[in-house]
């Protein structure tokens, strides 16, 4: 095999989570599951923030007015997955007093990449904007996001998108970003830029790795210890700038977690990452503290 053959195959063999597990789509029919279950057993509505049929959520609203709203953003590399799929953290988090939204978005390739980061920061403003409609506490909106949806979720922290005087410190609280890309001219290279015919141009405006600055809200940024290796450099790189530009990060490499069954903890307060985002929420219990991850759950399906 030539040479540049070798280095693209090795290239987009980085860029492939799947190939850490022995099945793929069996997470993701435990998130359709859990998400189906979540909304069977809570009260949700279907909300619309834009004037597409992708532009909608689902919403589970908590027992009490003013409390903190998180809000999910499903992965797929940009091109599977939707709302439906992303509701699974719904009750651990509406069960201890917080709101909980699943967005969705329109997928590549029938939207360009400026256009899907377009629809999830306007989700993002609008729910701000009807915090109190929704019984949420605008100046506590958290997001959270696995892979493609960390770096969407990334995205919304950076500057120039919002209508002044807000910055994204006004309207996001926190974050909590999983097993992300964070600079896409690699991604570039790989089957998956194909697939979403992502430009060098499109790859920098992109890259939040790029744009990082000093008003970004308190983060955790996290990754299973059964990562590619593509990914884990991608998670150093993003932390490292974060703390340089003075961001306080919790940097969370969990330990037996892989890319898909990561997200699967939010919520979870028997987690190193459950219990750090609830912390990160306010909502541990008094005297609460994050778990330092010896001893989570082995089995992530239970």
């Amino acid at each position: 095999m030539p040479d540049g053959a070798t280095s693209r195959a090795l290239r987009d063999q980085a860029y492939s989570p799947s190939l850490t597990v022995p099945d793929m789509n069996a997470y993701l029919l435990l998130y359709a599951q859990r998400s189906a279950e979540a909304r069977a057993s809570l009260r949700w509505e279907e909300i619309s923030y834009g004037d597409t049929p992708d532009q909608r959520l689902h919403f589970f609203p908590a027992a009490s007015p003013a409390v903190p709203l998180q809000v999910y953003i499903h992965g797929g590399y940009w091109q599977a997955l939707s709302r439906a799929e992303s509701s699974f953290a719904a009750p651990a988090l509406v069960t201890r007093g917080a709101a909980f939204a699943a967005l969705g978005y329109g997928l590549a390739p029938a939207h360009r990449l400026d256009e899907i980061v377009g629809m999830v920061r306007r989700a993002v403003l609008w729910l701000y904007r009807h915090a109190p409609d929704l019984g949420v506490d605008p100046g506590r909106i958290f997001l959270s996001g696995s892979s493609a949806g960390a770096h969407l979720a990334a995205m919304c922290l950076m500057q120039g998108w919002l209508p002044a005087p807000l910055c994204p410190t006004d309207v996001i609280c926190g974050a909590a970003l999983l097993s992300g890309v964070y600079d896409l001219e690699p991604l570039r290279h790989t089957y998956v830029g194909d697939q979403i015919g992502l430009t060098a141009a499109e790859a920098a405006r992109n890259s939040p790795v790029r744009h990082v600055h000093g008003g970004i809200p308190p983060l955790v940024v996290a990754r299973g210890d059964n990562e590619t290796t593509a990914f884990a450099e991608q998670h150093r790189q993003f932390v490292s700038s974060l703390a340089r530009a003075g961001t306080s990060v919790t940097d969370l490499v969990v330990p037996d977690r892989n890319h898909f069954d990561l997200p699967l903890s939010i919520g979870d307060p028997r987690t190193s990452l459950g219990s750090t985002v609830l912390a990160q929420m306010g909502l541990l219990p008094s005297g609460g503290h994050p778990a330092s991850g010896i001893g989570e759950p082995s089995d992530p399906h239970a």
